[in-house]
């Protein structure tokens, strides 16, 4: 097959940046799902600590409020990062995954609570 000079494995070139860029976008995708994925385990735990406490400060569960959002935060694999009470409402910040850590927050008390 005839050639212009010069040209000789330009296909091969494009090939090779075709498959890297491909790459890139496949890593990139993959670190966006597992930062999802870490983000909902996150706001699970979150949830679950804050309902935890919340229902130790109505005195629905025995002991610290603070010390059950703990234990709970743990057993979903995540690190209590704050926890707040005003009254009977639990305000808790919890952190979890390994290589990417994501921070979340939540809310919880009695109905009707503000």
């Amino acid at each position: 097959m005839w050639c212009p000079k010069g040209e000789r494995g330009a296909g091969s070139v494009l090939a090779v940046a075709v498959l890297a860029v491909v790459t890139v976008f496949a890593v990139a995708l993959a670190v966006a799902s597992v930062v999802a994925v870490e983000g909902r385990r996150a706001q699970a735990a979150a949830d679950l600590a804050a309902l935890a406490a919340a229902d130790t400060a109505s005195g629905l569960v025995p002991g610290i409020p603070c010390d059950t959002a703990l234990r709970v935060a743990r057993a979903n694999d995540a690190a209590l990062q704050a926890c707040a009470l005003e009254g009977q409402v639990a305000l808790v910040t919890v952190e979890a995954g390994a290589r990417w850590p994501v921070r979340s927050t939540a809310r919880a008390g009695p109905p009707g609570s503000p």
